[in-house]
């Protein structure tokens, strides 16, 4: 069975009477009494631990507030089965994405069933413990077309169950000793407990819950008012500010859009909270757990629109999932999560009528305009004019301070390539060439400069050269979100590390062009003046790229060159027109 079909099929029980739904009634969080916290603080020096990724730790504050009940931690091996294939808990309960905790096979081998595994964040303050019920190696192929209905690396959460998620799942029940610490919109970040006293203060009864992990446009508060009104109550705007699909509007950008739009609304209508979610972008699946999250939070009504958490395209350029499957399958289990779906239309602007209508309400002789998310980011580019129709002043304001107009953009140029490509040569040629047309200021982050100070000490296994690369990201990234230029010239063989950079510096707001220095391996080797290919040929240098260890092209960079012939400077000119083209120089 496709994962498409397994997420729309209707289980049986779906229509068990809302009295008996497992969400958002005796709603309790996992986290300790105080007294008990402290004494379980004082025993985790003596535990394994592991620090928990990004992702991972948004999980672990779903658990630990409740936003994930009636789950009370990460998913036992029967529970996975069963979620992975009917959309289920073990015992019947409807579950539809697995909630795991992935660890190394080194960490696994430390623990046993009935261990205890001490859950740290970043900087390694313990936040919980996991009492170890299971320990298993679950099929990643398997659950990813079965959960997301596809093999396809463009999905997100397929790339990472391909590329990033570690061998063995961990199971078992959670002891929560305090909850992640944020010091970003504190007075936005509150627990489901907190979100539903505070509505029982305002005796708000029916409540309409939005979720977009997108700035917050026209459109969306005339869906909003409008679901309000047909459901007789308020709104819960819920932006999602934790991992959202790479490259997309930062989460401090998207809040602060939401916090300008506020005023839009009828006076008293509307409150906005956090939600500090990870999403998989699993669509159909997904909008049954974005449901049973807001039930929790206390919703009575949640919106779904079209192709509600889709990641898009796939590979051949089709959806990965069809627009409306996601209402369709929350429909048929909105009784048993208790909670009223308010499956919508896109609205679209009607000119001539000078408002927004349902698509499916359009008539013959209306002039539909729209501004598509290309065509936004290319006027905040310009400088063009963004409609009042489309969003409000208030909104485009806090877009243009995050995506500043031409000429004041942050950049990052990242050239990749066989060692002796030609790649540090036009990387100098290009800051000469921008050094004498702006007063912006450019950083160079050479492959060997950096390996003799930022990567000193990294090997040439895969992941040193992984590190290596997302250290130069990170740099990059860091100097393009302050506005300034950075030029990257590393070999960066995987497609995977680029990927990862190009991610980290679009998701800041700045521009990335990615140039494949494309020369070929036979003149590489004549331009051998280290002697390394003579090295690596002779087997007295291992893991050398392009001899014995892969070089994965690019497939779609911004621009191409082999340098064979070519005239460094002209290079440099081309790519100084490709920045002023994405308005990172005027």
């Amino acid at each position: 069975m496709s994962a498409v079909s397994a997420a729309v099929k209707t289980p049986a029980g779906a229509n068990l009477p809302e009295l008996n739904t497992p969400y958002g009634g005796s709603l309790r969080d996992l986290l300790l009494p105080a007294d008990a916290a402290l004494a379980l603080k004082a025993r985790i020096p003596s535990l394994p631990s592991v620090d928990l990724t990004d992702r991972q730790l948004c999980d672990l504050e779903l658990l630990l507030n409740g936003a994930f009940s009636p789950l009370q931690g990460f998913l036992n091996q029967n529970d996975y089965e069963s979620v992975v294939t009917d959309l289920r808990l073990a015992d019947g309960t409807l579950w539809p994405l697995p909630i795991t905790l992935d660890v190394s096979e080194a960490v696994a081998e430390k623990l046993s069933v009935g261990a205890e595994l001490a859950l740290r964040d970043a900087e390694g303050t313990p936040l919980a413990v996991l009492d170890v019920e299971s320990i298993y190696r679950p099929d990643l192929a398997r659950e990813a077309e079965l959960v997301f209905g596809t093999q396809d690396a463009l999905h997100p959460a397929v790339a990472d169950l391909q590329k990033r998620t570690q061998p063995v799942y961990l199971g078992g029940k959670l002891r929560g000793l305090a909850l992640p610490r944020h010091f970003d919109f504190e007075a936005l970040r509150e627990t489901p407990a907190q979100v539903r006293a505070d509505l029982e203060a305002r005796g708000w009864e029916q409540l309409v819950a939005f979720q977009t992990r997108n700035p917050i446009h026209r459109a969306h508060q005339e869906l909003t008012v409008r679901a309000a009104a047909k459901a007789g109550g308020n709104v819960l705007l819920q932006p999602v500010v934790g991992r959202t699909k790479p490259g997309d509007v930062d989460h401090y950008t998207r809040v602060r859009c939401y916090q300008a739009i506020l005023k839009h609304y009828p006076k008293g209508t509307v409150k906005l909270s956090l939600l500090p979610l990870a999403m998989r972008m699993a669509g159909p699946r997904e909008a049954v757990l974005h449901a049973i999250i807001r039930k929790n939070y206390g919703a009575s009504h949640f919106i779904v629109g079209r192709d509600h958490a889709g990641p898009g395209n796939d590979s051949t350029g089709k959806p990965f999932y069809e627009p409306y499957a996601a209402q369709e399958l929350l429909v048929r289990h909105q009784q048993e999560i208790g909670i009223k779906v308010l499956p919508f239309p896109a609205l679209v602007y009607a000119s001539n009528r000078n408002t927004y209508v349902a698509q499916n309400e359009l008539k013959a002789d209306d002039v539909v305009a729209d501004i598509s998310g290309t065509e936004l980011r290319r006027r905040l580019v310009t400088g063009e004019s963004i409609p009042d129709w489309f969003t409000y002043p208030e909104v485009a304001e806090v877009l243009r301070a995050r995506y500043p107009a031409k000429g004041a953009r942050g950049g990052v140029v990242f050239f990749t390539g066989l060692s002796g490509s030609g790649k540090s040569t036009i990387a100098n040629a290009l800051i000469a060439k921008l050094s004498e047309q702006t007063a912006r200021s450019v950083t160079l982050l050479d492959g060997d400069l950096v390996r003799k100070h930022l990567s000193k000490g990294l090997g040439f296994s895969k992941e040193d050269r992984s590190a290596n690369v997302q250290r130069i990201g990170f740099v990059a990234a860091e100097v393009a979100r302050h506005g300034g230029l950075a030029v990257c010239a590393p070999i960066a063989p995987y497609a995977d590390d680029r990927k990862a950079v190009r991610d980290l510096v679009q998701g800041s707001g700045a521009a990335f062009i990615e140039i494949h220095v494309a020369t070929s391996l036979e003149i590489c080797e004549a331009r051998d003046r280290k002697g390394l290919y003579a090295q690596a040929r002779a087997g007295k240098l291992k893991q050398f790229t392009g001899i014995d260890d892969p070089y994965e092209a690019p497939e779609k960079p911004e621009l191409r060159f082999d340098t064979d012939g070519q005239d460094p400077g002209v290079l440099a000119a081309q790519i100084v027109e490709a920045l002023k083209t994405q308005g990172v120089i005027a």
